[in-house]
């Protein structure tokens, strides 16, 4: 293959990883998928793929956060994650088009907005994102595995051990492999769902939690987290639709994208959402929860009332979380890949397991503070997924009219033809500046958040207004770009 990657440093490996091509484990890394190489003929497979990705309890642990930290009752919870979703889910369908137009990757495709090396600011961002991921779900999966037992519990860091090893398994396999575990894997989980739905249903609570400024700025907070979490795909779209067909209705990848999303994004948060209000009438549930967080409030609506039974559904349940994973190592090997030639250099299989001992390591260490970190982690990546997200579709309808015979696909690797990515900086900056404006966090609340709700802790209007100042700095600069540039 002549496209300039020293693989050669890696002669041994390659061997290796050629010989484990003959056994099913795809050896390509962020090389385009050719035309004649797309052969994923269903339009479902997207469906699958998300249903199965958000049918976890990491989706559950969402809707938890909606009580524990921003006091909203159920139908004001229920009102902003529907919203929410609905809207950010949007540009995460609208980039599954992408992959079979181009064959490329999403953060690959990113460069044809970034430029070469401003793209290395999204780059190094996602691969933080999906180790940061990784950690948290394997966290919450651990406490789950936990709350089967009250008296012989497994440590959480063997927890977080086996979650681990049974991601590497899928990921290390690649595209393929990862569509066929995600097509079936959410079956037995949304069957338990609706088990544990009927054990919680007749103790939920649906009263309004509040009213006033203070309750909006929390709805508009909690609003962000729930947008973190949705946004959080639209760095990986296009990686689990380059192997469709380049002819493949666009309408028909946007609807089943957006609907495998929104279906458990929605009903799970929901579920999670309700859970939280069920302990004015089962305190044991309150103690549960805040012995072992999310996965005690899972176990006090199975393993309390349904015995040995409930307790292996719990640990069905605490393994779904692979799903949610499977995605984050797959899609971080091929993030890494594009940081330069000798990270493509490095076999996609080899980066899978070193990122594995990375995010092992730090989900041990960190599994005390696991809400702090997920809310943190899920409002910092709404700010700069709706910048990532802004300035990749303003590039592609504005300057590039909507048309992919305006991009030469096979010059993603060459910095020459591609935008300079002094406009996409300037944009970028200008978005972060937004999002410091409107944020509102434990640690940090900005001018304009400060405005909304109680002023100690403010309303999050962060992703918001990061969006607005992308989206209106970032065609007049490209534009200037363009003309003295040329690309």
């Amino acid at each position: 293959m002549n496209d300039n990657v020293p693989r050669d440093k890696f002669a041994k490996l390659w061997a290796i990883v050629l010989f484990l091509d003959k056994y099913g484990v795809e050896a390509r890394g962020i090389e385009r998928v050719l035309p004649d190489e797309r052969t994923q003929t269903s339009p479902l497979a997207p469906f699958w793929m998300w249903l199965a990705a958000n049918m976890t309890i990491s989706t559950f642990a969402i809707g938890v956060l909606a009580q524990s930290i921003f006091f909203l009752g159920l139908k004001e919870a229920a009102l902003t994650i529907i919203f929410f979703n609905l809207l950010c889910t949007l540009p995460v369908a609208y980039f599954s088009t992408w992959g079979p137009k181009l064959g490329l990757r999403q953060l690959t495709l990113s460069r044809f907005s970034f430029g070469y090396a401003t793209a290395q600011l999204p780059i190094v961002l996602n691969c933080i994102a999906c180790v940061g991921w990784s950690i948290v779900n394997s966290i919450v999966g651990a406490q789950t595995l936990r709350a089967v037992s009250t008296s012989h519990q497994i440590p959480t860091a063997a927890g977080i051990v086996v979650i681990a090893i049974l991601t590497i398994v899928v990921s290390f396999m690649g595209y393929r492999v990862v569509h066929l575990y995600e097509q079936y894997s959410w079956i037995p989980v949304v069957v338990i769902f609706f088990i544990y739905l009927g054990q919680i249903a007749r103790f939920a609570e649906s009263d309004f939690g509040g009213s006033g400024s203070v309750e909006a700025g929390n709805v508009l907070s909690f609003g962000a987290t729930v947008a973190g979490f949705a946004l959080g795909w639209t760095s990986l779209a296009a990686d689990y639709t380059v192997r469709m067909p380049e002819d493949m209705s666009s309408y028909k990848i946007f609807f089943w994208t957006y609907l495998g999303l929104n279906t458990p994004l929605i009903l799970v948060e929901i579920l999670g959402a309700a859970a939280m209000t069920t302990f004015a009438q089962k305190t044991t549930w309150e103690d549960a929860y805040n012995d072992n967080s999310v996965g005690g409030l899972l176990g006090a609506g199975l393993a309390g009332p349904m015995g040995g039974f409930g307790s292996f559904l719990l640990v069905l349940l605490a393994l779904s979380i692979v799903a949610n994973n499977i995605p984050n190592m797959y899609s971080l090997a091929l993030t890494f890949q594009n940081l330069h030639p000798y990270a493509q250099a490095i076999p996609r299989i080899v980066i899978v397991i070193l990122g594995s001992v990375v995010y092992i390591v730090l989900a041990i260490v960190g599994a005390s503070h696991f809400e702090e970190w997920l809310d943190t982690l899920l409002v910092i990546l709404s700010y700069w997924l709706a910048i990532f997200s802004t300035i990749l579709i303003e590039e592609h309808l504005i300057f590039r009219k909507g048309k992919w015979s305006n991009y030469v696909p096979d010059d993603f690797n060459n910095w020459r033809k591609l935008p300079l990515g002094v406009a996409s900086f300037l944009a970028l900056g200008c978005g972060v500046a937004g999002a410091v404006l409107g944020m509102a966090q434990v640690w940090y609340v900005g001018v304009i958040g400060r405005m909304i709700g109680d002023p100690e802790f403010g309303g999050d209007i962060g992703f918001e207004l990061a969006f607005a100042f992308t989206a209106v700095t970032y065609p007049p600069l490209r534009y200037l770009e363009k003309r003295w540039w040329g690309y």
